[in-house]
């Protein structure tokens, strides 16, 4: 694994932040084959400015982000907050009031060499001293479910052909505690 910093961004880092969400987002929409669906990757990279935005302005109580740092660069971010209106919407409010884990962005170059995998054990850390002993996680994106499903096994809820035939929507529950050979 390279050689990586994970830490809290300070209000310095909006704009290499923002480049990261606008990278990441781009991508993974392309490598999904619906990268032509320009209002979608707008609205997702809106959300997660936003997010980022309100983890500055309530100092990371309603949003907590860390980001992962390599050769003075941001190349990824993770964050947890409440559980999204589409969560809540899905699981018929199963999950209301469940935090949720969301924004798991590495910089194309630099997937699959543990950056996602140290900022999810980061953020398990900060859960568990927070109390926090559960949260969700959901996807829409068929390379991701892929990724979940191999750490976290089958989702709690799959939604088919949600955002159109042949792509599903996943939600999963995590008990922190199951995680215990994740974190060590």
């Amino acid at each position: 694994m390279l050689n990586i910093e994970i830490r809290r961004p300070r209000i310095e880092d909006t704009n290499e932040l923002n480049q990261l969400f606008e990278k990441v987002i781009i991508d993974t929409f392309t490598k999904e084959g619906i990268g032509e669906k320009c209002e979608d990757i707008e609205a997702e990279i809106n959300t997660k400015k936003k997010y980022l935005l309100s983890d500055f302005a309530s100092n990371g109580v309603n949003r907590y982000f860390l980001i992962a740092w390599h050769s003075d660069k941001i190349v990824g971010s993770i964050e947890y907050g409440p559980a999204s209106n589409l969560i809540c919407k899905c699981t018929k409010n199963a999950f209301n009031g469940l935090h949720e884990v969301g924004t798991v962005f590495v910089h194309p170059e630099y997937q699959g060499m543990g950056i996602g995998r140290a900022l999810l054990n980061s953020i398990y850390s900060e859960l568990q001293l927070k109390g926090i002993e559960e949260f969700c996680l959901d996807s829409g994106y068929a390379r991701a479910q892929q990724i979940w499903k191999k750490k976290f096994g089958e989702p709690d809820y799959l939604l088919n052909d949600y955002w159109g035939e042949g792509f599903d929507h996943m939600i999963w529950k995590i008990n922190i505690s199951d995680l215990t050979q994740e974190i060590s």
